[in-house]
């Protein structure tokens, strides 16, 4: 028999649910608890705060999340004995937890993955700090998996590479509304993140295994001519 949610669980769900329809602005502490079926004195308790409320929604699913993502590239790597990972497989696995996430409507599903692109596409100054520290040892691990895998790409250049990328992740799973501008007609799937991951994977490798960009060619200025 599943156990009814507890109190601060009732409130978690709510707060998600809420941020994901109205915004994190424009949802309020008394919208929240109207929903959960609790008192104020409820979100005091467990939470003390509407933004260490915010964290607390991001934490509880981003750690299992994130702790998934390191297993999968660990049982990836290990099969591979030692040989660098193909780009795509690298990104598969890091895309792979996030389906499985968005398919468990008990993990937060969709509605989690996009409130989590629209944390990065809108970040207040408050989870400025705290994103990049859930995702910390996430992306050092697979930084260093798509540094074997793509040798020929400088340090600096790779940096360049993984911040487009994880922005492109971002963007794509916080929601469709670019594609509203850029296409006349609905897409089908556009919504579904096994949809956006078929499509976003091979357009994330072709940037990532891009030719190097040419140097930047500085123009000297001309010499002024002397009146004679």
């Amino acid at each position: 028999m599943e156990r009814a949610p507890d109190t601060k669980d009732r409130i978690l769900d709510a707060a998600e649910a809420l941020f994901m329809e109205r915004g994190f602005v424009a949802t309020s502490l008394r919208m929240i608890t109207a929903r959960a079926g609790v008192n104020l004195a409820a979100v005091n308790y467990h939470f003390g705060s509407k933004e260490e409320l915010i964290k607390a929604v991001f934490s509880r699913r981003l750690g299992p999340l994130n702790q998934e993502r390191v297993a999968i590239l660990d049982q990836l790597e290990r099969e591979a004995q030692g040989k660098p990972l193909a780009p795509e497989k690298i990104l598969e696995a890091f895309l792979c937890a996030s389906l499985r996430l968005s398919r468990d409507p008990l993990r937060g599903g969709a509605v989690f993955l996009r409130l989590l692109g629209q944390a990065f596409a809108e970040p207040a100054g408050y989870m400025r700090d705290f994103l990049p520290e859930q995702y910390r040892e996430v992306v050092m691990r697979y930084k260093a998996a798509f540094a074997r895998a793509l040798p020929q790409l400088p340090e600096e250049e790779l940096v360049w590479r993984l911040h487009f990328l994880f922005g492109a992740i971002a963007y794509s799973m916080a929601g469709h509304d670019a594609l509203r501008l850029i296409c006349s007609y609905s897409l089908e799937g556009s919504d579904q993140p096994e949809t956006i991951i078929r499509h976003l994977i091979p357009f994330a490798v072709g940037g990532l295994t891009a030719p190097l960009p040419r140097p930047r060619v500085v123009e000297q200025p001309r010499a002024k001519r002397k009146r004679a």
